[in-house]
């Protein structure tokens, strides 16, 4: 049987190393209103090799570590996800009741758009911004 992989959206795809790759894609479901388009079956040490999700009209892709073959765990650093919003603070609320951390509470910017910061269980910082509000 030949499997059909699902299309890729977006022009620039994520891929995160986490630990435990589908409980983060359970996490991004109820925080972000992920959709798991693909994953692959676990191997025989409860690690998924490959999650391929939908956030916001892109794909994200997620995997577990591998340290027997060169891909072993390491915190996230110098980079954040950007999700855009149409309505900052009540993603953000989402986000948190599913159990994100806050870092920067949603606030309007010089910039002229509303904006917050938070960390999912995994480490990786989110970014949600959009229009300012009324």
């Amino acid at each position: 049987m030949t499997q059909t992989n699902p299309p890729v959206k977006g022009g620039v795809v994520a891929y995160l190393q986490v630990d435990g790759a589908m409980k983060m894609a359970e996490f991004y479901k109820r925080a972000l209103g992920a959709e798991v388009a693909m994953a692959m079956p676990p191997d025989d040490k409860g690690r998924t090799m490959h999650v391929h999700l939908y956030i916001n009209g892109s794909s994200v892709m997620l995997g577990d570590p591998f340290p027997e073959h060169g891909h072993a765990l390491q915190n996230p650093q110098a980079f954040n996800l950007t999700l855009m919003a149409p309505d900052v603070d009540a993603a953000f609320k989402r986000a948190i009741d599913a159990g994100a951390e806050a870092v920067l509470q949603p606030q309007d910017m010089f910039w002229g758009d509303r904006y917050g910061q938070l960390r999912d269980p995994a480490g990786v910082l989110w970014a949600i911004n959009g229009p300012k509000r009324g």
